[in-house]
């Protein structure tokens, strides 16, 4: 009995291979479309703001004069900003996934929390907004600070960290576990010694993409209340500051034609700083991944 008609295979193979190929061209295209449109973005990006980004721009702050405006309150209040989102979330980010994938029972309550905290990851942005301005400026009464911000946008990027860390404690292998156990390691020995080296490398690729995410927002900020325009340097935690994204959008906002390639000049150094983070995610998710 044949269980492959040969002649009937012989006969739909052009016609499948056509229709291969026809796929395979649409989806070349596609994705042709997109890198076109990136690239043309960043020429137009490159071409405005290179004429503006100097040392004076590093070291000024904003000002109503194009020729004398600079991001480096903006800078500087940013990296405030992740100084708070990135220990927060991650911390609180990792320890959930820890618990719900090593520690918590297999029942519907696991269950429901680990779909809504996938629905989380989905919620616009400016709900989380919403949510800092009622619980952290009002009710705790941080006012508009780097601490209310920072703890909005924890809150923000959470989900997206939780399940990214969630993903790559699940792939590791259950013998490396069962070998721990075997050998006389208690749980969260195992846990700390083998199950976290192994998972890094997935855990900072999420984090990493999240607090990128963290530092390019503006919706929650601008619900929050952070101001456009700031002459100073934050101090502590409780001061008031702006960000690389809200500076951006406050001269794009300008009528002046300076002012739209001063914004290209701010968000060439808002590209530099994401690639800088992704690249040290990288390096270590490597440097990791040569280990396990």
């Amino acid at each position: 009995m044949k269980l492959i008609n040969k002649d009937l295979v012989a006969k739909k193979m052009p016609i499948r291979l056509a229709i291969n190929s026809i796929y395979k061209g649409l989806f070349f295209l596609a994705t042709l479309f997109g890198l076109l449109v990136l690239a043309i973005l960043f020429y137009r990006i490159v071409t405005q703001g290179i004429g503006y980004l100097d040392g004076d721009f590093l070291q000024n702050f904003a000002s109503r004069k194009p020729e004398e405006a600079g991001i480096k309150g903006a800078l500087i209040g940013s990296l405030w900003l992740m100084i708070v989102v990135a220990p927060v979330a991650l911390l609180l980010g990792v320890g959930t996934a820890i618990y719900l994938e090593e520690y918590a029972k297999r029942n519907w309550i696991t269950t429901f929390i680990k779909t809504n905290i996938s629905n989380l990851a989905g919620v616009p942005s400016i709900v989380f907004g919403l949510l800092g301005l009622t619980v952290f400026v009002r009710a705790l009464a941080l006012d508009r600070s780097i601490l209310a911000a920072g703890l909005t946008m924890s809150l923000l990027v959470l989900p997206v960290i939780i399940v990214a860390a969630q993903e790559a404690i699940r792939a590791v292998p259950r013998e490396l576990r069962d070998a721990s156990f075997g050998m006389g390691a208690t749980k969260w020995q195992t846990v700390l010694k083998v199950v976290l080296p192994a998972a890094i490398p997935g855990i900072l690729t999420g984090g990493i993409l999240a607090l990128s995410r963290a530092i390019g927002e503006t919706a929650p900020l601008v619900v929050v209340g952070i101001p456009l325009f700031i002459a100073f340097l934050p101090r502590s935690l409780m001061d008031t500051f702006t960000v690389l994204p809200m500076q951006i959008y406050n001269w794009t906002s300008r009528p002046q034609e300076e002012f739209q390639q001063v914004a290209a000049a701010g968000i060439i150094v808002l590209l530099i700083l994401l690639i800088f983070m992704n690249s040290i995610a990288v390096f270590i998710r490597n440097k990791f991944q040569k280990r396990y």
